[in-house]
């Protein structure tokens, strides 16, 4: 079969968002929320109200079943930290759920678009790089068994590829550092043509530690039901956060120049209105809890109780959850041959929604982007570096998932030594 002609379908599972898609639908992915609900409807009560009584609902069809904020403790997001554990039972159905709705909903019929004969999607799954073993093994079982429920035919075949392998591979990068960072982690990966996992560092930080800090602000504004809402928290936190080119001096500016950071914000399609008043510097917090939670200013948050990033331990060593993401970077090649360093820290390469801050017009003195706020965080510990922000950073995953199914030899089985290849279903 011609590799343009190949079926591939690839689905990146974000902490928080799963983006997927067939290779026919182009530059971007179809895009859901990497959570589950657990209905308390009786199926009596769902006939009447004309629904189904799912034990577990995922998608667009989330938001029908919700009906109070009590309701909101039975949502279920199975990789807070990029990995569903072994013994979680609800998140091993929601992700089974997960890729049932993305499959079927892009089932061609007997033939592709392309009028091709369709014998099933080759399916690419992206993974988080520090993946146990055993989520490869109930991910292909969970594939498995979604095939087999719908009759055979859905999938023919599966791998599972890396995220920050993905990333390099869209990049075309060979060599280079993968620093790809979403809701729940972010994973600092040099690549030497293939993951050097030696020196992969897992780091238990990503946008959600963002929206934690985001919501004690809210909390410390007088706006605690509205912090204990994650999704209000997180648009909250895209609409306000920025990101300091140097915290303290950010902070004076904006005490010393009333009114030139915006202080009143109205939430778009809701009721809601919040204003800052003459608290605008805490919008800087944001970010910068992001790149550096050790700095001296969040002190005062540990010291009433609001928790640091969780530590990681990397092959005995532990990295701290604090860690800011310049000496982050520096662990990480250091870990690496010195032949390889210079190539490693030359290409840094940025992907993941959390990397998605900009820099207002008329704030560049005082704010910026996420390449430069990691270049004056490498410059500070003496590396010389330009990292890069990829295009549409949501998206470079699932795009790179594409093209490695796409170019995969079909001959070639999966091999659990060298954990590459396919896993024919049939």
């Amino acid at each position: 079969m011609n590799v343009i002609q190949r079926p591939v379908f690839a689905i990146d599972f974000g902490t928080s968002l799963v983006k997927f898609g067939p290779v026919w639908r182009g530059r971007y992915p179809d895009i859901t929320d990497n959570r589950g609900y657990f209905p308390k409807i009786s199926k009596v009560s769902a006939e009447i109200r004309g629904i189904k009584a799912e034990e577990v609902v995922v998608g667009p069809e989330v938001s029908e079943y919700l009906e109070s904020k009590a309701d909101l403790s039975r949502l279920h997001y199975p990789m807070r930290n990029g990995v569903v554990e072994r013994d979680d039972v609800r998140g091993w159905k929601v992700i089974l759920k997960i890729i049932e709705y993305a499959l079927r909903k892009y089932y061609p019929g007997p033939r592709t678009p392309e009028g091709e004969p369709f014998c099933g999607f080759f399916l690419v799954v992206a993974l988080a790089a520090q993946s146990p073993v055993y989520m490869y093994e109930r991910m292909f079982d969970i594939v498995k068994e979604v095939n087999s429920s719908f009759g055979g035919g859905l999938v023919k075949a599966v791998t599972i590829v890396p995220q920050p392998l993905a990333v390099a591979i869209s990049e075309k990068a060979v060599t280079c550092t993968v620093i790809e960072s979403g809701h729940g982690n972010t994973q600092i990966t040099p690549i030497s043509r293939d993951v050097i996992r030696s020196a992969l560092i897992p780091l238990n930080r990503g946008g959600s530690d963002s929206d934690r800090i985001t919501a004690q602000i809210l909390k410390d504004l007088g706006y605690s039901d509205l912090a204990r809402e994650e999704k209000f928290v997180k648009n909250f936190k895209e609409m306000v956060g920025l990101v300091p080119r140097e915290l303290k001096s950010s902070i004076e500016w904006t005490k010393s120049h009333p009114g030139a950071v915006k202080s009143e914000f109205s939430i778009p399609g809701t009721t809601v209105k919040i204003d800052l008043g003459d608290k605008a510097w805490m919008r800087f917090l944001i970010g910068e809890y992001f790149f550096n939670p050790s700095h001296e200013v969040f002190q005062s948050y540990y010291i009433r109780g609001f928790t640091p990033p969780k530590d990681t331990v990397v092959g005995g060593e532990v990295i701290p959850g604090s860690v800011d993401l310049g000496d982050a970077v520096r662990i990480a090649i250091s870990k690496t041959p010195i032949e390889i360093q210079p190539a490693l820290l030359k290409r840094i390469i940025l992907s993941g929604g959390a990397f998605n801050w900009k820099a207002p017009t008329g704030l560049e003195g005082i704010a910026v982007n996420s390449p430069e706020k990691l270049r004056i965080l490498l410059k500070a510990r003496g590396m010389d570096s330009s990292p890069a922000m990829i295009r549409d950073p949501q998206f470079s995953v699932w795009r790179g998932a594409i093209v490695y199914g796409t170019y995969i030899p079909e001959d070639l089985s999966w091999d659990w030594s060298s954990m590459e290849g396919w896993l024919y279903l049939e």
